[in-house]
Protein backbone atom coordinates (compact mmCIF):
# COMPACT_ATOMS: atom_id res chain seq x y z
CA UNK A 1 0.00 0.00 0.00
CA UNK A 2 2.65 2.15 0.73
CA UNK A 3 4.38 1.88 -2.76
CA UNK A 4 0.81 2.84 -4.15
CA UNK A 5 0.53 6.25 -1.76
CA UNK A 6 4.35 7.03 -2.79
CA UNK A 7 3.41 6.38 -6.54
CA UNK A 8 0.39 8.94 -6.13
CA UNK A 9 2.63 11.71 -4.74
CA UNK A 10 4.96 11.52 -7.12
CA UNK A 11 2.66 11.04 -9.80
CA UNK A 12 0.96 14.30 -8.31
CA UNK A 13 4.56 16.09 -8.65
CA UNK A 14 5.58 14.56 -12.01
CA UNK A 15 2.61 15.40 -13.73
CA UNK A 16 2.25 18.53 -11.85
CA UNK A 17 5.24 19.83 -13.17
CA UNK A 18 5.18 18.19 -16.28
CA UNK A 19 2.15 20.48 -16.97
CA UNK A 20 3.46 23.20 -15.61
CA UNK A 21 6.81 23.05 -17.96
CA UNK A 22 4.94 21.78 -21.07
CA UNK A 23 3.12 25.29 -21.24
CA UNK A 24 6.75 27.16 -22.05
CA UNK A 25 8.82 23.91 -23.32
CA UNK A 26 8.17 20.77 -25.32
CA UNK A 27 6.43 18.56 -24.02
CA UNK A 28 8.97 15.84 -24.49
CA UNK A 29 11.58 17.87 -22.77
CA UNK A 30 8.85 18.46 -19.86
CA UNK A 31 8.28 15.13 -19.62
CA UNK A 32 12.33 14.43 -19.03
CA UNK A 33 12.37 17.24 -16.61
CA UNK A 34 9.34 16.46 -14.35
CA UNK A 35 10.46 12.05 -14.80
CA UNK A 36 13.98 13.01 -13.25
CA UNK A 37 12.60 15.11 -10.34
CA UNK A 38 10.48 11.67 -9.49
CA UNK A 39 13.50 9.79 -9.42
CA UNK A 40 14.42 11.32 -7.03
CA UNK A 41 11.52 12.17 -4.86
CA UNK A 42 11.30 8.00 -5.74
CA UNK A 43 14.43 6.90 -4.43
CA UNK A 44 14.20 8.24 -1.18
CA UNK A 45 10.71 7.72 -0.36
CA UNK A 46 10.94 4.10 -1.64
CA UNK A 47 13.99 3.71 0.62
CA UNK A 48 12.79 4.77 4.06
CA UNK A 49 8.93 3.98 3.53
CA UNK A 50 8.32 1.30 0.98
CA UNK A 51 10.83 -1.10 1.32
CA UNK A 52 13.02 0.11 4.94
CA UNK A 53 16.23 0.22 3.43
CA UNK A 54 19.40 2.41 4.47
CA UNK A 55 19.93 5.04 2.20
CA UNK A 56 23.66 5.14 0.45
CA UNK A 57 25.32 6.78 -2.44
CA UNK A 58 25.79 3.23 -4.09
CA UNK A 59 22.10 2.68 -4.09
CA UNK A 60 21.58 6.25 -5.12
CA UNK A 61 23.85 5.78 -7.72
CA UNK A 62 22.47 2.20 -9.05
CA UNK A 63 18.79 3.41 -8.42
CA UNK A 64 18.09 6.10 -11.83
CA UNK A 65 18.75 2.77 -13.76
CA UNK A 66 15.20 1.24 -12.83
CA UNK A 67 14.16 4.69 -14.28
CA UNK A 68 16.08 4.90 -17.13
CA UNK A 69 14.60 1.79 -18.57
CA UNK A 70 11.05 3.64 -17.67
CA UNK A 71 11.74 6.67 -19.07
CA UNK A 72 12.71 5.29 -22.41
CA UNK A 73 9.54 2.60 -22.38
CA UNK A 74 7.50 6.00 -21.32
CA UNK A 75 9.26 8.25 -23.92
CA UNK A 76 8.23 5.53 -26.65
CA UNK A 77 4.61 5.00 -25.31
CA UNK A 78 4.41 8.77 -24.73
CA UNK A 79 5.12 9.59 -28.85
CA UNK A 80 3.01 6.79 -29.67
CA UNK A 81 0.42 8.14 -28.00
CA UNK A 82 0.78 11.91 -28.68
CA UNK A 83 1.60 11.45 -32.18
CA UNK A 84 0.51 8.48 -33.76
CA UNK A 85 -2.71 7.92 -31.59
CA UNK A 86 -2.98 11.90 -31.24
CA UNK A 87 -4.41 11.08 -27.55
CA UNK A 88 -3.63 14.79 -25.68
CA UNK A 89 -0.25 15.74 -24.28
CA UNK A 90 -1.63 15.76 -21.03
CA UNK A 91 -3.54 13.05 -21.22
CA UNK A 92 -1.08 10.60 -22.29
CA UNK A 93 1.38 10.68 -19.22
CA UNK A 94 -1.23 9.26 -17.06
CA UNK A 95 -1.53 5.98 -19.46
CA UNK A 96 2.08 5.94 -19.71
CA UNK A 97 2.43 5.62 -15.91
CA UNK A 98 -0.75 2.77 -15.96
CA UNK A 99 0.98 0.66 -17.92
CA UNK A 100 4.46 0.64 -16.52
CA UNK A 101 3.72 0.76 -12.36
CA UNK A 102 4.05 -3.37 -12.29
CA UNK A 103 7.39 -2.74 -14.20
CA UNK A 104 7.80 -0.23 -11.64
CA UNK A 105 7.38 -2.19 -8.80
CA UNK A 106 9.20 -5.22 -9.37
CA UNK A 107 12.24 -3.24 -10.82
CA UNK A 108 12.21 -1.17 -7.31
CA UNK A 109 11.91 -3.99 -5.24
CA UNK A 110 14.68 -5.80 -6.77
CA UNK A 111 17.21 -3.51 -6.77
CA UNK A 112 16.60 -1.51 -3.94
CA UNK A 113 17.03 -4.89 -1.89
CA UNK A 114 19.84 -6.03 -4.12
CA UNK A 115 21.85 -2.60 -3.21
CA UNK A 116 20.82 -1.68 0.24
CA UNK A 117 20.77 -2.98 3.98
CA UNK A 118 17.69 -3.45 5.29
CA UNK A 119 16.93 -0.83 8.12
CA UNK A 120 16.93 -2.60 11.41
CA UNK A 121 13.30 -2.55 13.20
CA UNK A 122 12.27 -0.49 15.98
CA UNK A 123 10.45 -3.07 17.77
Amino acid sequence: MSFLIGGGLNTGLTYGLYLLLSVWIDYQIAYAIAYAAGIVFAYFFNAKVVFKVQQSWSGMLVYPTIYLVQYLLGALLLNLLVEHLHLHKAIAPILVIALLLPCSYLLNKFVLKATHKTTPSKD
